[in-house]
């Protein structure tokens, strides 16, 4: 009977040290959880900081480029010289200016008797009345001026003098000779001017050369809003490159911190990616706002072009990022264990295995190649993944086709590595074509799932 008593205390003791167990274990995870709950709410706090430093980001990064280095903003705003809206408005600036300053009575006074009839008869010949006939050879002249070459060495040699002023409107730096009184940045037409007199002598109206030195402004930059926008430049010039790279380390931080680091990942690069759009659609409405607050004698198409001509690069980078962001998110949404991922990662694996054996059949033989990077393989990749990385980081000013060119060259680079990789597999098993292929294929999908379950960890 003993033995029986003695069993069953025993069993009582198990199961007792078994309830104990559970409830330690139970007390341990609620910890556990609070854990995750703690690592979750920084790591989201961190990529919502970083997603909304990414417009700030750009913009300081633009206003630094644009505003500290003058051959960037020449190179900026030289194509406005050849842009016809551009042409137009100086053209309208400096026959108004030019006529402003023709008193016509006294300038055909000023005349040589024999050639009076000379110069109305020409003036006559373009019809209207003789101001309205001056006014229109006065803007055809100007018009020749500023579509021919001399017409963009003046623009990009004023520009250039102008940089200085560009950056103290917006920065609100007041120090050195140039002080800016207004909230507008002008360029000083007299050069054109010039050239226009001397093409409506050439033409026959010699009485042209008495008209005095004329200084006319041609707007570049005007707001009077403008003031109040400066600290916030200002600040966003000194950050210059930085920020940029503290939005991106905030984003970095919160999907290491994460939990579930592929969702982590494919969320902040998605944000990432919105962020930038939203920074691109702010853009489309303020140029509405701005064109809207000009005043009446400024044009609204070429105040609309330059404006467009100021931002296109700061648009580029907003390209780049979307695109950089809808990639990686795509790339990591690869890696998962979702349904559609796998089935994508088995086409892929299949494709290559077919192109091996094919190769096979070819007779096509890599030697020692295919065992070198089969063995170095995960190494490889890394080493193609940070080589992309580095190439679009050192590219000077990439554009969203940069991007999509590196991943496609990177996309090709996993595909060799893969298929050297699953050559070595073949010919390790077996000398025959369709059994060599069938034990490539084999191991190629149990090799498939590593790279994802790496991703997790």
């Amino acid at each position: 009977m003993g033995a029986p008593g003695g069993g069953t205390d025993d069993e009582l003791t198990t199961l007792r040290a078994r309830v104990a167990a559970l409830e330690a274990s139970s007390a341990g995870a609620a910890p556990r959880r609070e854990h995750h709950r703690l690592r979750s709410f920084f790591s989201g706090l961190l990529v919502v900081i970083g997603c909304v430093l990414v417009p700030l980001g750009l913009v300081a990064a633009w206003t630094a480029d644009l505003l500290g280095d003058t051959d960037r903003y020449v190179q900026t705003v030289t194509p406005l010289a050849s842009d016809p809206d551009v042409q137009a408005a100086v053209a309208n600036r400096v026959t108004g200016a030019v006529m402003e300053h023709v008193d016509l009575p006294a300038l055909l006074e000023g005349v040589a008797p024999d050639q009076r009839p000379l110069v109305e008869k020409a003036l006559g010949k373009l019809g209207g009345s003789l101001e309205s006939a001056l006014s229109s050879f006065v803007h055809d002249r100007a018009q020749d001026v500023v579509a021919s070459p001399a017409f963009e060495t003046i623009w990009t040699d004023a520009n250039r003098a102008i940089h200085t002023s560009l950056d103290r409107a917006l920065t609100g730096d007041e120090d050195g000779a140039v002080k800016i009184e207004t909230d507008s940045v002008t360029i000083d037409l007299a050069p054109v001017i010039e050239r226009v007199k001397e093409r409506l002598v050439d033409g026959g109206l010699t009485v042209a050369s008495n008209i005095p030195e004329i200084h006319t402004d041609f707007t570049v930059l005007r707001s009077d809003d403008i003031g109040k926008a400066k600290t916030g430049f200002a600040l966003l010039q000194s950050l210059g490159l930085w920020l940029p790279v503290i939005a991106v380390l905030c984003v970095a931080g919160g999907v290491l911190l994460a939990v579930r680091r592929r969702r982590a990942l494919v969320a902040a690069a998605l944000g990432f990616a919105v962020a930038a759009l939203v920074l691109g659609i702010a853009l489309t409405v303020f140029r509405t706002v701005y064109l809207n607050a000009l005043p009446a004698s400024v044009s609204p198409a070429a105040a609309g072009t330059v404006y467009d001509t100021l931002i296109r690069f700061l648009r580029t980078s907003v390209r780049v990022c979307a695109v950089l962001g809808v990639l990686v998110a795509l790339a990591a949404w690869l890696s998962g264990p979702s349904r559609p991922a796998v089935l994508v990662r088995g086409l892929w694996r299949s494709g290559i295995a077919a192109t091996r054996s094919t190769a096979d059949r070819a007779g096509m033989r890599l030697g020692p190649v295919g065992g070198f990077v089969h063995r170095f393989r995960l190494w490889i990749v890394w080493i193609l993944v940070a080589g992309a990385a580095l190439a679009f980081v050192l590219w000077p000013h990439p554009t969203g086709w940069v991007v999509i060119g590196l991943a496609l060259a990177l996309l090709f680079a996993l595909a060799v590595t893969d298929f050297l990789a699953a050559t070595d597999v073949a010919a390790e098993g077996g000398d025959g074509e369709g059994g060599g292929g069938g034990d490539g294929v084999e191991a190629g999908e149990k090799r498939g799932p590593a790279p994802g379950r790496a991703g997790d960890a």
